[in-house]
């Protein structure tokens, strides 16, 4: 957009904030892990994912029970109620009580005896996965045919196993539940942490709760779905929320602010991600290009964004369009709405995510006007930030906020202002949750917020 030299002048700027290879279920429709070293790096990132969002780690190399119910309640954010089962071997000053009185409330475990301080077993945690991921009825689907053929697939026979314990551990199978590469771990053995691992980030991503992206950057693919998801997005219309902020809009507090729907979010492992925004599909299609020539490898999601921002009368009468609206205010001013997306990258390693800024300053940083050698609609402040801190990043403020539904609004100031915008914001409404918190973004665009022109 031309004019984003203009509105990014200001001290106080608004812009936006703000899934895996071995899962057979995740957005970008990969299939399981086939090797041993492909089930390693798998571990890994499952292992990464659930201790930065969850906090969950499974140590000394044994998992109980209790354990695993206590982190299925965990990542399923269940609750026990008032009502207190009498389980016949865990009393209520257990640690593993509340978790299994959720689980037990919610049909996850059926049982009044729990075991809680016995290594779980290999079957024993498919059968609680299958009902946490909400595959029951599919499960009690299944003929007798169907679930012999799938159960020989991880050794097992229906012998001895009576019909409903058969049909989930098929259901398992059949669903990708369980990953091909632990299928010789099941039967007769106890669940490693690996598995229990495995399996709590197979019931987010049946869910839908786990990661969300639309391929990778090396996918031969990957043009076509980004053109996709640019080209079905709009402007996102937020009244409630709008009226809160184009009230602050309209008082100064902010210069504008970004829409965004927590619907798209990435939910990447922050500590390897990164945030890009743009508002030109020609250049998020050649970015791609760029990171794939340089060898850079990562999951790639486009957020849709409204970018929200005051357009002086004196800048002339605006041109609209399907994906760039203005509403005239009292001061014969305008509130710009403009289609924007940002594009969140979660890479391989620590040291890809640190290549990226040299790629970006030599190839998609604008100089001068006559500057060659650019990809397609660089500016000359392109934003990117990442949520924990990096060498060479300058830490700013987001003030984010929240109301009842899936959309959030968002500014960027420099850290000095932000405890008086989070002020302003929480007397424009009720209801708000108002958040503030440190980002960090590349020089160019911190030097924007300061008024300066590089």
């Amino acid at each position: 957009m031309k004019l984003r030299s203009k509105w990014f002048l200001s001290g106080t700027l608004a812009v936006s904030l703000l899934f895996s290879a071995a899962l057979p279920l995740s957005a970008a429709g990969a299939v399981p892990a086939q090797t041993t070293s492909v089930q390693q790096s798998a571990s890994a990132e499952y292992e990464l994912f659930l201790q930065e969002k969850y906090g969950i780690t499974f140590e000394n190399g044994t998992v109980t029970k209790g354990q695993f119910l206590q982190q299925v309640a965990k990542v399923l954010n269940l609750q026990a109620s008032d009502a207190k089962p009498a389980f016949s071997d865990l009393n209520v000053s257990s640690p593993y009580y509340s978790s299994a009185a959720a689980l037990y409330e919610h049909g996850i475990i059926t049982s009044l005896k729990v075991d809680a301080d016995k290594p779980l077993q290999a079957s024993g945690a498919l059968y609680i996965a299958v009902k946490a991921a909400g595959l029951t009825e599919l499960a009690h689907t299944y003929p007798q045919g169907k679930t012999t053929a799938a159960l020989k697939q991880i050794g097992y026979s229906s012998t001895g196993l009576n019909l409903s314990a058969a049909q989930e551990l098929a259901t398992a199978v059949d669903t990708g539940l369980i990953p091909t590469s632990y299928y010789k771990e099941i039967k007769g053995k106890s669940a490693s942490p690996d598995l229990a691992e495995a399996l709590l980030v197979q019931i987010l991503s049946i869910k839908g709760e786990y990661k969300h992206y639309i391929g990778y950057t090396s996918d031969a693919d990957i043009y076509g779905k980004l053109a996709d998801a640019y080209n079905t997005s709009d402007l996102i219309q937020a009244p409630e929320l709008q009226t809160v902020v184009d009230t602050a809009l309209k008082q100064n507090l902010v210069t504008g602010y970004n829409l965004k729907d927590n619907r798209f979010d990435a939910n990447f492992v922050e500590s390897l991600s990164l945030t890009y925004g743009h508002d030109n599909l020609k250049h998020a299609v050649q970015l791609i290009g760029l990171l794939r020539s340089e060898g850079i490898r990562a999951k790639v999601q486009l957020e849709p964004k409204t970018s929200a921002f005051i357009y002086l009368k004196e800048w002339g009468e605006p041109v609209q369009t399907d994906n760039y609206k203005v509403v005239q205010i009292d001061n014969g001013n305008y509130i710009a709405y403009a289609k924007e997306y940002d594009l969140k990258f979660e890479f391989a390693s620590a040291a890809d995510k640190s290549r990226f800024q040299p790629v970006i300053l030599q190839y998609a940083k604008k100089n001068s006007e006559d500057q060659t050698g650019l990809i397609a609609s660089s500016w000359w402040q392109p934003l990117y930030y990442s949520l924990t801190a990096l060498n060479d990043y300058i830490q700013i403020t987001n003030n984010k906020i929240t109301g009842d539904g899936h959309f959030y609004a968002q500014s960027f100031s420099l850290n000095e202002p932000s405890a008086a915008i989070a002020e302003g914001f929480k007397k424009l409404g009720t209801g708000l949750n108002i958040q503030s918190y440190p980002i960090w973004v590349d020089k160019p665009f911190f030097n924007y917020l300061n008024g300066e022109s590089l």
